[in-house]
């Protein structure tokens, strides 16, 4: 069943989803050769207690972490740990927070050092094709729209789109309907209505988009070991249009998380 949100609710999942844009925020400045992905986990859980709030994945399903740390080939989920980033890695970092009972959920992949070109057209593309999908995201459209237009973009790139993993509805939990893939037809799915707020989260790869998971039974890896980018924002559907919760920035506009995209 979707739970539709009201103002003042979108307003509560406004603030948690602030928290997550902060610490997606200084997470950014931390992000360079050396250091380790468990240090980004342990600053991520600090700050969030700092800031009145939860650690939305930690526990959720029997996640270990706080944060979720993709490295390279790695979709998502991947646990922090004592590996430390090298120069040429890119990091997708996905992070919930719970405010008041009311949930957030961003992601985005960053650059570690100088990166190759192709790596840093992944990461665009995985950014890009995020704002293809939300410009869908209007009242009497359907979600099959938000779908089709990401992955048409991703693919006239030359990428592919993950098919395992999808985006969700949000906001009294962290993981609420409608399921939002990142393919599919359009005019096909659930009618969007003002109300809906959505976790869109493009997840694409350079090679094939088939999965494996590791032995840890969390780490989705690229099963041709090809690099995988992510990025996602919990956004409202209003009368006006969808709005961004979970940006520092301009919440109707193409501004989001100061992530640089290239090296």
């Amino acid at each position: 069943m979707i739970i539709y949100k009201s103002e003042s609710e979108i307003q509560a999942i406004r603030r948690a989803n602030q928290v997550v844009a902060k610490i997606l925020s200084e997470l950014a400045g931390m992000v360079r050769p050396g250091i380790a992905t468990l240090e980004l986990d342990r600053y991520a859980e600090k700050r969030t207690r700092e800031l009145g709030a939860l650690p939305a994945f930690k526990g959720y399903r029997g996640y270990p972490a706080s944060l979720c740390t993709s490295l390279n080939e790695e979709i998502v989920h991947g646990i922090p740990s004592n590996r430390r980033l090298k120069e040429g890695d890119i990091l997708s970092l996905d992070f919930g927070a719970i405010l008041d009972g009311f949930y957030g959920d961003a992601a985005v992949t960053f650059p570690v050092g100088k990166i190759t070109p192709a790596a840093g057209k992944l990461i665009a593309v995985a950014k890009e094709s995020f704002f293809k999908g939300i410009e869908q995201a209007v009242p009497g459209k359907r979600i099959g729209d938000i779908s089709a237009a990401v992955q048409a973009y991703v693919e006239s790139q030359g990428f592919s789109v993950i098919r395992n993993f999808v985006g969700h509805g949000i906001g009294f939990s962290l993981h609420e309907e409608p399921q939002v893939p990142n393919f599919g037809l359009s005019g096909h799915g659930p009618k969007i209505k003002p109300g809906m707020v959505l976790a869109i989260e493009p997840m694409i790869a350079a090679g094939d988009w088939d999965v494996e998971i590791l032995s840890d039974n969390w780490t989705a890896v690229t099963r041709d070991r090809s690099l995988s980018a992510h990025y996602e924002h919990t956004i409202a559907v209003t009368q006006d249009g969808p709005q961004i919760l979970s940006s520092l920035n301009d919440t109707k506009g193409r501004t989001a998380l100061k992530e640089p995209l290239h090296a």
